[in-house]
């Protein structure tokens, strides 16, 4: 594998159109090369990504974006916030910066998302690394996922009491992100964050995400997620390019038995990695494992 780059590489952010009229904010690393695209999960946004990003920077044209209602990227006023839409975003911010073929990686939400990019233009990616995201989940982990967005202050409709102050969300970062270090939970409290007038802070990411579930039954919820399913193995079959699936070793979103499968079954061209000391957040939990697995996956020896 390549070395890693010594120092850090500063990212630039940018705007870039979205579909339906939206904005999308995005962070770059690096200019020239083929373009790796990075997906960052629900609730986070592109800066998730800066552990990482630096050490692939040099060998592609490295981009994060901000999904549509998280981080800088613009809140839907009419809440179409369904994987169709994040699709129609890539699309149009592909072409905006002028990106056809390139190599994807998505977590969690953000590798559904590819998942289905893929699917649909299988033809365009050179590579896919999909990060602790698959067509079945467990429902330990998007539970917990769920309650640790309420706690940190994302009440359906905006309904929670402000956030006092960066230091406050970042402590309730760290019961979500336990194993995160400190300067990358600081990093997250900084980022995710939006100054309101009368005082306190809200969480960027739109709270429209938690009514759109609230509206939906059980029953609904079980057979929108069932569809969804269905739709993610399919695309994962029509992926022709080389694949890598990372894992945290601990993970309690993406089951073991569902990463093999994804891997060694669907994926024609599957890898499977699991990283040591991380769940669900891997590049977070345990940055250097995980830009080991990844860098040896897209840098090859080369």
């Amino acid at each position: 594998m390549r070395g890693m780059p010594e120092g850090d590489v500063a990212a630039r952010s940018f705007t870039v159109p979205g579909a339906d009229g939206l904005r999308l904010h995005g962070l770059a690393w690096s200019e020239d090369g083929m373009p790796l695209v990075l997906l960052h999960g629900f609730g986070n946004d592109a800066h998730v990504w800066d552990d990482f990003a630096p050490a692939v920077a040099p060998y592609y044209r490295t981009l994060a974006l901000d999904l549509r209602g998280h981080g800088d990227s613009d809140r839907d006023p009419e809440r179409r916030y369904d994987y169709e839409f994040h699709l129609r975003d890539l699309e149009t911010a592909f072409a905006a910066l002028g990106i056809e073929r390139l190599v994807l990686v998505g977590h969690s939400l953000g590798g559904r998302i590819a998942t289905l990019f893929a699917g649909r233009h299988p033809k365009r990616l050179a590579g896919l690394v999909l990060v602790d995201s698959g067509p079945e989940l467990d429902a330990r982990g998007t539970l917990r996922i769920r309650l640790d967005m309420e706690r940190a202050g994302a009440a359906a409709d905006g309904g929670g009491a402000p956030i006092a102050s960066e230091a406050e969300y970042a402590r309730l970062l760290s019961l979500a992100y336990p194993a995160a270090r400190p300067e990358a939970i600081a990093r997250m409290a900084r980022h995710g964050l939006r100054a309101l007038p009368g005082g306190g802070f809200e969480r960027k990411t739109d709270p429209a995400f938690h009514a759109m579930a609230g509206r939906m039954t059980p029953a609904e919820a079980a057979e929108r997620e069932r569809r969804t399913t269905a739709e993610l193995w399919a695309a994962l079959a029509r992926v022709e390019c080389p694949a890598l699936v990372v894992r945290g070793a601990a993970s309690d979103v993406l089951a073991a038995e569902v990463a093999d499968r994804m891997a060694e079954q669907v994926l024609a061209k599957g890898t499977l990695a699991v990283v040591a000391r991380a769940s669900h957040s891997v590049m977070v939990d345990n940055p250097a494992g995980f830009a080991e697995a990844v860098c040896g996956f897209v840098l090859g020896d080369a």
